[in-house]
């Protein structure tokens, strides 16, 4: 039996995090991982599905004749789509092998390829293909992720009819493809096949808007921008029935009037989110139980036995790679003593990689709505920057909601538009450190820039900006919203 400080069992973005942190600590420590290091958050997730994106955005930007110039002969297969993502997970899954293999050879880890399973509070099976190895640790961290939701109605093969985890298996760019799911993996997708021009993309949505739980400016203009790109938006729709007939998809939709309407096309993308992947662990064993399918932490990512914590997409928290990675480190830090705060989520950056990307940290307004608050907002679009005229762009603004007081406390950003999320780290940092506007009032950033907007837009709130909201129209606005939703225009600081 091998006897340690830390096991950690999954390789994924969570549990490489929490690995790498425990042996910052110089604790002997032991990592499971039955698949490819990695995880989703490499394979089939994260970092493939973005390739996927840059390279359909060079490929849209090229195809595009906005700027007055044309490129006469290009061509893009399937098959090199195919072999560039695989080359970016490939090379970012040798760094991770790599650096196992170093800390294996230092005697600071020990990995262990298998599955592995829960004995007891303190120990863990792992069958391996050599065998089993049993393993007792101080601390255990569950870090065995997630994977795609599937729907016991729809016939998912993972070729017709595919999860995020089928897509690879196509051969070739999809004449037509329908995505059931509106959220943000439905609309990333979307993005992607329109901006290579070769699939007519249908997008199913149960609400009026998608991404709901965005402001409506953000709705509207990722539904606008789908749509240039040829993005057909099954609005108030619900899916009645989804089958292959003839080797093609064949759906039926029911709209909110109750009349319905069948479509077909040649494939079907299922992006209704992610479940947890608890099967095997052996919780029952160490007492750990389950609520409403995931595992229950607290606040230090503990689970009901407190040496056990439960990190990344295996809890019902928001399945990002950078929270997964937050949430490893946090749980060994807390272990070891070192962390004696509760994790915060509060400045944790989101991007949307759709056509442009948007960015976000901290509140939206509807968040601030629902809090019943009184706060503040300032936009600017990309129209009023320097940087973004130069690059001939003009779709996409910066917006910041603060507190309605003087300290003008940053609550949250959203940005859309390219570069958006190379722009909102500063905003970040304050929410981070609790800090208003004053701090980015009068910091001199290089020019032109785009995180010239970002400042622009917290010197119209102070009333300071070289560009005034009652002059421009709708391309600066500033105002005040009380706790009643009620809309107040501000043209000049009133503190």
């Amino acid at each position: 039996m091998i006897e340690c400080d830390f096991c950690v069992i999954g390789g994924g973005p969570s549990g490489y995090a929490a690995a790498m942190r425990a042996i910052d600590f110089g604790q002997k420590t032991v990592l499971i991982e039955r698949g490819r290091l990695g995880g989703a958050g490499l394979f089939n997730g994260a970092l493939s599905s973005k390739t996927m994106w840059e390279l359909a955005d060079y490929y849209n930007q090229m195809r595009s004749n906005a700027f007055g110039y044309e490129v006469e002969r290009y061509s893009f297969s399937y098959e090199s789509l195919v072999h560039q993502v695989n080359q970016a997970t490939a090379e970012r899954h040798a760094q991770l092998q790599q650096q196992i293999e170093v800390m294996q050879a230092e005697q600071k880890l020990i990995y262990i390829k298998g599955q592995a399973s829960l004995k007891s509070q303190t120990e863990i099976q792992v069958i391996t293909a050599e065998g089993i190895e049993e393993v007792k640790a101080k601390f255990i961290l569950l870090a065995t992720g997630s994977r795609p939701r599937q729907l016991p109605h729809i016939p998912i093969d993972e070729y017709t009819i595919v999860t995020s985890d089928g897509i690879s298996n196509w051969e070739t760019f999809p004449e037509s493809v329908v995505i059931l799911g509106a959220g943000v993996i439905g609309c990333e997708f979307a993005t992607i096949w329109a901006n290579f021009r070769r699939t007519r993309v249908f997008l199913i949505d149960k609400q009026s808007k998608i991404l709901p739980f965005e402001d409506d400016d953000i709705g509207a203009a990722v539904s606008k921008n789908l749509e240039n790109i040829g993005v057909t938006i099954h609005r108030e729709s619900e899916l009645v029935s989804m089958r292959v007939l003839n080797g093609k998809v064949v759906y039926e939709l029911k709209y909110r009037d109750g009349s319905t309407k069948s479509f077909e096309v040649e494939k079907a993308l299922i992006a209704v989110g992610r479940v947890p992947n608890v099967e095997g662990l052996g919780l029952e064993r160490a007492g750990i139980a389950l609520q409403n399918g995931a595992l229950v932490t607290t606040a230090d990512c503990e689970t009901q036995v407190p040496h056990i914590f439960a990190i990344g997409d295996l809890t019902a928290d928001i399945a990002l790679v950078n929270i997964a990675e937050l949430e490893g480190r946090h749980a060994v830090e807390k272990a070891v003593g070192v962390s004696t705060a509760p994790i915060t989520y509060k400045n944790i950056s989101t991007i949307m990689f759709l056509n442009p990307e948007v960015a976000a940290v901290g509140m939206n307004e509807q968040m601030a709505r629902k809090a019943g608050i009184t706060y503040r907002v300032a936009s600017i679009q990309y129209s009023c920057i320097p940087r973004a005229i130069a690059k001939r762009v003009k779709e996409g603004f910066f917006k910041i909601i603060v507190s309605d007081d003087p300290a003008m406390k940053i609550l949250g950003i959203r940005a859309i538009g390219p570069q958006a999320s190379s722009n909102i780290q500063a905003i970040a940092l304050l929410i981070h450190l609790g800090l208003g506007v004053d701090a980015l009032t009068e910091m001199v950033h290089a020019h032109p820039s785009m995180p010239e907007g970002v400042q622009e837009c917290v010197r119209v709130l102070k009333g300071t900006s070289i560009m005034k909201p009652n002059a421009l129209g709708n391309g600066i606005s500033c105002k005040r919203v009380d706790e009643r939703g009620n809309e107040y225009p501000i043209f000049a600081d009133i503190f």
